[in-house]
């Protein structure tokens, strides 16, 4: 392999993309954008020139398989991750996926497995876990800040429920994989169990509020049944009980707010977007103290002083990580196989709801 990591990206073209991968890529001296991947060759050469990248290719698998590539970026579609990432995979290239790995957790468990068979060090990208206050945060519990933890609640309120753009209506087929429970509950669930530990047991009530979407771009509409709301309530594996409501609402979202009770303290995380997005805020006192400003050690930030604020700070984040498992032979988090962890975590609040049921987990 090369001084640089050479990695190979399909989806450059994409809003996420530019949004968050390339900027963070531009100021990671460990990587290097060697070949983009697109649907045709014509788009493939103007992303290559757009991003600087020597290659362009319209064939996923052409590219996994080319000599000076050494990992691939999935960064596309939910319902493309699985083909992408195996082609990548059967070529022993390292990968980071985005957020869901799979359409389903049969997809993510077949690529978590493969992974494992061909010794390649992965990524997926639950960008919570590399936000340097919920790591601070985690650090704070496990040290025992607020003592045994007895209660925590958990609210993300975002925006968008009511319409889309004719390119996103796919989004309304659940089917897809690419909706509030897996998206947006799936990020703000992570970040939850990353701080606080997995759940032993869950009910939930997962639900479609608005069953038709208007397409904002063409006047139209489309009939979807894609969950827009998703409460669960249930007991960590620490004894813990937790509450969380994720929903996607027409107006005045307020955005993320984690709430954490122990016998010795409190801590709050908040932020109007997501952790991803927009840096959290942290308060915290010990009994009985009046809640101050938690200030986030230096050591929690990994990426350079160049780095944007904002998408592209966790998502650098966690290619550094990535570029660390490299170098050093070694898995990192967060992989993989925490993410079929999670879509197992997912499909169980799903059963919680169709069956009116508390779920034990194993």
């Amino acid at each position: 392999m090369a001084n640089k990591i050479r990695l190979g990206f399909v989806g450059a073209r994409g809003p996420w993309a530019a949004r968050a991968h390339l900027p963070a890529l531009k100021s990671l001296p460990e990587f290097e954008i060697k070949a983009v991947c697109t649907t045709s060759e014509a788009t493939a050469q103007e992303a290559a020139r757009a991003v600087g990248a020597p290659l362009a290719f319209h064939d996923y698998s052409a590219m996994a398989n080319h000599p000076e590539v050494d990992a691939v970026v999935a960064c596309v579609r939910v319902p493309h991750h699985y083909e992408i990432v195996m082609a990548a995979l059967r070529a022993g290239k390292h990968v980071y996926s985005e957020w869901p790995l799979g359409a389903n957790l049969r997809e993510a468990e077949e690529m978590a497995s493969l992974a494992r068979s061909k010794a390649v060090r992965n990524v997926v990208g639950l960008q919570s876990r590399g936000d340097p206050a919920l790591n601070y945060l985690r650090e704070l519990v496990l040290a025992g800040y607020v003592g045994d933890v007895l209660t925590a609640n958990l609210t993300l309120f975002s925006g968008g429920v009511l319409e889309r753009p004719a390119s996103r209506t796919w989004q309304g087929d659940r089917t897809k994989g690419a909706h509030v429970l897996t998206i947006l509950a799936g990020h703000a669930i992570d970040g939850l169990c990353f701080c606080l530990g997995e759940f032993a047991e869950v009910s939930a009530k997962v639900a479609t509020q608005v069953k038709q979407w208007r397409v904002s771009d063409t006047g139209g509409a489309v009939d979807t049944d894609s969950p827009d709301n998703v409460l669960v309530s249930g007991v960590l594996e620490g004894g813990a009980v937790a509450s969380v409501h994720v929903a996607s609402v027409p107006f005045n979202w307020r955005g993320w707010r984690l709430e954490v009770y122990g016998r010795d303290g409190t801590i709050f995380a908040s932020t109007d977007q997501m952790p991803q997005m927009a840096a959290p805020q942290l308060m915290g006192a010990r009994r009985g103290e009046p809640l101050a400003p938690l200030s986030v050690p230096d050591r929690f930030t990994l990426v350079p002083e160049d780095t944007p604020k904002g998408p592209p700070h966790n998502v650098g984040q966690l290619y550094v990580r990535l570029a660390e498992g490299i170098r050093e032979a070694r898995n990192v988090q967060p992989d993989f196989d925490l993410a079929v962890r999670r879509h197992r975590l997912l499909d169980s609040i799903q059963r919680a709801s169709d069956e009116g049921k508390t779920l034990r987990l194993s």
